[in-house]
């Protein structure tokens, strides 16, 4: 199983003079799942190389046994050093793609025509994909091949209005990933802030915060695991 991680490029927390960009743990925790199911994974982001780290997510009190992991990794390092641009990647060379969050995203991704195109690649190929946390507002301009926006009475989640709320950037980001995707028509589920929450609806998965992106990469996987079970074998969990 081939899958593509796509990462965040943008490094600027708005007009704050503060940096952002991909949250740490929400690559390590799938980018594990992954690797350690024998998943060959390539990193993309739109401007390639090295995307920029938000370094809040590296403070002691957001590292995981899986952030050190990855940083003492030094093959997962040099994956990171050399993310290719996301213009170069097709959907026919994976099987799925998975959108670790961050901030970083809400600027980036979220309006990336090469992004959109991908995802929307993606979806008319039946393709399941994965997003999580601040990367669900990545779906907002996507839409299926008969022209319908994807999200569209699809139950969906990601980075909720609360949690936005409780770190202080309600006014700071473009939008609200939350008021989005309900303004878009799609269902938005939700968990109590901070609690691991994901959603599978047809070939969407998502998930609601960085605690919920290893949970949405397993999620991910059994559904691609499903997809692929020979007939004779359905049986056999």
């Amino acid at each position: 199983m081939k899958v593509l991680m796509v990462i965040t490029s943008h490094d600027q927390l708005g007009n704050t003079g503060r940096k952002t960009g991909f949250w740490l743990e929400e690559l390590a925790a799938p980018y594990y799942v992954f690797k350690d199911a024998g998943v060959d994974i390539t990193l993309a982001s739109p401007k390639g190389g090295r995307p920029p780290l938000d370094p809040k997510s590296n403070e002691p009190e957001f590292r995981t046994e899986l952030t050190l992991r990855f940083e003492q990794d030094e093959d997962a390092e040099a994956d990171l050093d050399k993310t290719v641009r996301l213009e170069s990647v097709r959907q026919e060379d994976f099987d799925t793609v998975f959108y670790p969050g961050g901030h970083g995203p809400m600027w980036d991704l979220a309006k990336d025509k090469h992004s959109i195109r991908l995802i929307e690649s993606f979806i008319a190929a039946d393709k399941t994909i994965a997003v999580v946390c601040h990367s669900t507002g990545a779906l907002r301009h996507v839409r299926t091949p008969d022209g319908k926006l994807l999200v569209q009475g699809k139950e969906v989640t990601g980075f909720t209005n609360g949690e936005e709320e409780e770190v202080g950037l309600t006014k700071v980001v473009p939008f609200l990933v939350e008021d989005e995707m309900l303004k878009l028509g799609a269902i938005f589920s939700k968990k109590a802030d901070w609690e691991p929450h994901v959603v599978s609806d047809g070939l969407l998965v998502t998930g609601q915060n960085p605690h919920s992106s290893g949970p949405a990469a397993n999620t991910l996987l059994a559904v691609m695991k499903q997809k692929t079970k020979p007939a004779s074998a359905a049986r056999v969990s």
